[in-house]
């Protein structure tokens, strides 16, 4: 969204208005979840005008109202899928990415909704104060597909098939249920009981990675930023007391994890090829799969999703069929240009035994008049050898009667023009397929991703 100053403001006032909302420390943690670069967070209003001030002295360009002096982005992740620290470092590599590094920035985490989002600001003046970013054709395409590459590549959903008008996050959902504080802290504990954390500690460690405050004590209590209170972890339930949770790193008792709501658990094959693999992805299968997911390609997985969505082929037998179609038009079209090139091959010889035998053809005469004679064949073996050779080439051909050398000349101009006519499409044609090959090859495996035997033995001994 481009910020102009508007009816009333200065442009001072305008960046100061935009920047005191983003920066809310209701909203962000008491300031601890706000991140700049090439500025300072609390002076950025001040910078920002500063190096407006510095472009028109070097430039002497001015405008008015509708003069741009910031850009303001806002970035939403599905609610409990992402830490607030992560939230913040994706937002400020995907404005680094975006400008390339050429603007300074602020990124201001907000986690008063269910749904953590970040606001980022982005001065529309570059660095060096010479020039301004200015929106250009198809940005938001740009910014949304770079976005999409990012969320994938770090394991995180994307929308699907998104619109020009957007739809509420309970629409989004599925007007599911939110979990309850409890729910949600049972959930981290599960996640963190499956990393097979050595000690008690170390499962703490691992909650307060993932945004918990612990509160030590007789009993330990967990808050995370969507908390005003702690909860004591004798309160979650059965199988989440302190002792049990001891008993179960230990090995000496069996967790059982709390089951989840749909929004929570793998869901059944969706018929939506996106949906899928974001579930397939986030799924995780102990030990083995994280080997496996580590040394996959993410990013061309992130490619891949985008290629399906942006062409239509979010269905897996729309996928195969367009695959299937795509290869054999490739390879009729490559049969075609292997026949052209041979029929060209064929008609150049031809051409070529056809001049070689009319400017013999007197010798081979006068050869045959002088009855053979070994004299005149010494005189005129190379002509003589040229005839015979051309003459055996049209037997072999079973030519009786001899095309024009005019006739030839044409059909290899036209048989020219229709492979380069050909190889266009060909080379399209070729393209396609690899990208519907590569695409359907990915997606089958990550739909199709389990663990090898060999690792499962593996993951065996581990525990």
């Amino acid at each position: 969204m481009p910020l102009h100053t508007g009816k009333g403001r200065t442009v001072s006032t305008a960046i100061e208005d935009i920047i005191d909302y983003v920066k809310n420390p209701e909203k962000t943690n008491l300031g601890k979840l706000i991140t700049s670069w090439q500025c300072d967070s609390r002076t950025a209003d001040s910078e920002f005008l500063l190096s407006k001030q510095q472009y028109i002295k070097k430039t002497g360009r001015v405008r008015g109202e509708d003069d741009v002096i910031a850009y303001h982005l806002r970035q939403s992740f599905r609610p409990g899928e992402i830490t607030q620290e992560e939230a913040n470092r994706l937002g400020c590599e995907l404005v680094r990415r975006f400008t390339k590094g050429n603007h300074a920035f602020i990124v201001c985490t907000h986690i008063d909704k269910a749904h953590i989002h970040n606001h980022i600001i982005w001065n529309s003046t570059a660095l060096d104060e010479s020039r301004k970013f200015r929106n250009f054709w198809g940005s938001t395409r740009a910014i949304r597909r770079l976005n999409d590459t990012i969320c994938i590549q770090n394991g995180y959903s994307i929308v699907e098939n998104p619109k020009a008008k957007g739809k509420s996050y309970n629409k989004w959902l599925g007007d599911q249920k939110k979990p309850s504080h409890r729910e949600r802290i049972c959930f981290a504990i599960d996640d963190a009981l499956a990393k097979n954390p050595e000690s008690f500690d170390a499962l703490l460690e691992l909650l307060h990675q993932v945004g918990y405050e612990i509160k030590q004590g007789k009993v330990p209590s967990l808050r995370d930023a969507e908390q005003k209170n702690y909860i004591r972890m004798d309160t979650l339930g059965a199988g989440y007391s302190p002792d049990k949770l001891q008993a179960i790193i230990a090995g000496t008792q069996t967790h059982i994890p709390r089951k989840r709501s749909v929004q929570d658990t793998p869901a059944k094959p969706s018929g939506s090829l996106l949906i899928d693999i974001q579930a397939k992805l986030q799924e995780g299968k102990g030990a083995g799969y994280a080997k496996w997911a580590k040394s996959f390609n993410l990013k061309q997985m992130s490619q891949t999703m985008i290629y399906l969505e942006e062409n239509g082929l979010l269905d897996l037998n729309t996928l195969n069929a367009q695959a299937t179609v795509a290869s054999a038009t490739y390879h009729d079209l490559s049969r075609k240009i292997k026949n052209a090139e041979q029929r060209m091959t064929e008609s150049k010889i031809l051409q070529q035994h056809i001049v070689n035998y009319s400017k013999t053809r007197n010798v081979y005469v006068g050869y045959r008049k002088a009855g053979y004679s070994k004299k005149y064949l010494a005189e005129h073996e190379a002509d003589i050898l040229l005839h015979k050779a051309a003459k055996k080439y049209f037997d072999d051909q079973g030519l009786e009667k001899l095309p024009t050398y005019q006739s030839l000349q044409k059909e290899y101009a036209e048989l020219l023009a229709q492979k380069k006519s050909m190889y266009s499409d060909y080379k399209k044609a070729q393209e396609k397929m690899r990208e519907l090959q590569t695409a359907k090859a990915n997606v089958d495996r990550i739909l199709n991703m389990e663990i090898s035997e060999s690792e499962k033995e593996k993951e065996a001994g581990q525990r």
